[in-house]
C-alpha cells in the first residue's frame, strides 16, 4: 500500500504508470495512477464539471469525489486529498449501485440543463 502520490503534469498518459505518481493531462482531461492497494491496476479518472475535480495547491494534488474501484477484484476505495491517501470504508454490492445510479442521475441533468440553455440561445 502506499500513502501519498506526487503530481506529474503530462500531455498524454505513459503506457507504463509508476506506484505513487498521479499523472494528469489537463490538455485531455484525464489522470491516472496505479491503485494505491498496490494490486498493479490502473486507475483512469475523467476530469470535468460531470467527472472529477482537480484541485492543486502547493503542488498537491485532490481529487474529488472519492474513487471507489468497483469494477476491481480489489475493490478499493480511497481519497487523495493534498497528495495523500486516505482509506474510506468498502461499499457493499447495494450501496455501489445507487452510488453508479445517483451519479448517472447528476450526469442526465447537467447535461439537460446545458441543453436547455443552449436552447435558449438559439
Amino acid at each position: 500500500m502506499i500513502d501519498r502520490v506526487k503530481l506529474l503534469e503530462v500531455k498524454y498518459l505513459p503506457q507504463v504508470l509508476d506506484s505513487g505518481i498521479l499523472y494528469v493531462s489537463k490538455k485531455y482531461g484525464i489522470a491516472g495512477h496505479l491503485c494505491p492497494c498496490g494490486c498493479g491496476n490502473k486507475i483512469i479518472t475523467p476530469l470535468g464539471r460531470t467527472e472529477w475535480h482537480l484541485k492543486v495547491k502547493n503542488g498537491k494534488p485532490t481529487l474529488y469525489p472519492s474513487l471507489g474501484n468497483w469494477q476491481l477484484p480489489c475493490k478499493s476505495h480511497y481519497w487523495i486529498i493534498d497528495g495523500e491517501i486516505e482509506w474510506s470504508y468498502q461499499w457493499d454490492d447495494d450501496q455501489i449501485k445507487r452510488g453508479q445510479k445517483a451519479e448517472d442521475i447528476q450526469r442526465k441533468n447537467y447535461f439537460k440543463k446545458l441543453s436547455t440553455k443552449f436552447k435558449r440561445r438559439t
